[in-house]
């Protein structure tokens, strides 16, 4: 298994705009008791992202792009590897 942690500044606006989108409409936009309208959530992604708050990860093996938190067990699991 390959994983790469892509930086933010390498994609392009566009690039980086489908693949929030894409990450908000596989988790939804439900967080709790209040539901966040698909803008809300993007800018939220957006935000953390760009603050390194998570990070991009492309699986070569799935051929798949995703995001974690950077305080995600899982990528810490990773960053192990």
């Amino acid at each position: 298994m390959t994983i790469h942690k892509i930086p933010v500044n390498k994609l392009s606006p566009e690039a980086l705009q489908g693949v929030i989108e894409e990450f908000i409409s596989r988790y939804g936009t439900d967080y709790g008791e209040t539901e966040a309208s698909p803008e809300t959530s993007f800018r939220q992604v957006k935000n953390k992202l760009e603050k390194g708050l998570a990070v991009l990860i492309f699986d070569n093996e799935a051929e798949t792009t995703n995001i974690f938190l950077t305080s995600d067990p899982i990528l810490k699991k990773l960053d192990a590897l």
